[in-house]
């Protein structure tokens, strides 16, 4: 671990002045970016091969292909088995590089067009998975923040700190708009919190030492309602800091280790780019800062 240098503003951008923009916009150090990119490039990676690695399987049937809206309005055709494997090697090969940081602008861009035509693929046969929202979002705006390297942990961006504050707000929109389908769907929100969706859960894929709660609905039942309250309140993380915020964090990454435990159902997309809360220039050893020599 290093120690944070005094931060100084990166020559090429101005300090924003006005207060919504210096939260919107909050200058953050550039190695933070560097980390998080590694962080992000490296686990598309691993959801390409496992988590939504269907789409060359897709291509043996693209009679059901059911395209999303945006995929319509672009005029995105079904993907062939050749098309899949290409998007693969292209999704692989640029990411390695963006992890890397070569050519970072170049290689961003093109994880990102590659990963969301990936993403269009592997949604668009009737399963939408939100917990991919961040992910992609992540995906688009790290190109835009030009070069980030380790060693620039005492150059602050509020370049890279729009990039950072979008991937922030997509991970709690991700848990914000799911309170909004849950109302949606049950028309009434206070039938989905007293009604048997955990119950169900459990017995469907829950783990054998979870079973015993089958036998405490009403623990259950106030665990869903636990779950609506914190998911109603997400984006009250945005504005936490320091300690509050990184109990927040750990708040979340153990509510999905719990889930993980239990169902089996592990959110990585989402929380993997619960990172771009925290301060990851601390991650860089300091013989690999620009004040690895003071």
């Amino acid at each position: 671990m290093s120690s944070i240098p005094t931060l100084r503003t990166s020559h090429t951008e101005a300090a924003p002045t006005n207060p919504f923009l210096r939260w919107f916009m909050p200058e953050v150090p550039l190695a933070r970016v560097a980390v998080f990119r590694v962080f992000i490039y490296l686990f598309i990676i691993i959801d390409v091969l496992t988590i939504s690695g269907d789409v060359i399987a897709h291509g043996w049937t693209p009679e059901f292909y059911q395209p999303l809206w945006l995929a319509r309005f672009l005029h995105i055709p079904a993907v062939s088995v050749l098309g899949a494997q290409i998007l693969l090697t292209l999704i692989i090969v640029f990411s390695l590089l963006a992890a890397a940081g070569i050519l970072q602008r170049l290689s961003g861009w093109a994880v990102a067009l590659s990963f969301g035509a990936w993403m269009f693929y592997t949604q668009g046969y009737g399963y939408v998975a939100h917990d991919h929202m961040a992910l992609v979002i992540a995906a688009f705006v790290l190109p835009t923040i030009g070069t980030a390297r380790f060693r620039d942990v005492g150059t602050a961006s509020a370049r890279a700190g729009w990039a950072l504050r979008m991937v922030q707000i997509s991970v709690v929109l991700t848990y914000f708009y799911s309170v909004l389908m849950k109302w949606i769907a049950s028309g009434n929100i206070t039938h989905w919190a007293n009604g048997a969706v955990i119950i169900w859960a459990l017995i469907r894929r829950g783990a054998e030492w979870s079973k015993p709660f089958l036998e405490m609905p009403g623990l259950l039942i106030a665990a869903q309602w636990a779950t609506l309250v914190f998911e109603f309140l997400s984006p009250v993380v945005l504005f936490l800091k320091r300690k509050w915020l990184y109990g927040a964090v750990a708040f979340f990454f153990l509510f999905h280790l719990m889930t993980y435990l239990t169902l089996g159902i592990h959110f990585l997309p989402t929380v993997i780019c619960w990172a771009a809360f925290l301060p990851l220039e601390k991650l860089v050893p300091k013989r690999f800062t620009s004040t690895g020599t003071d």
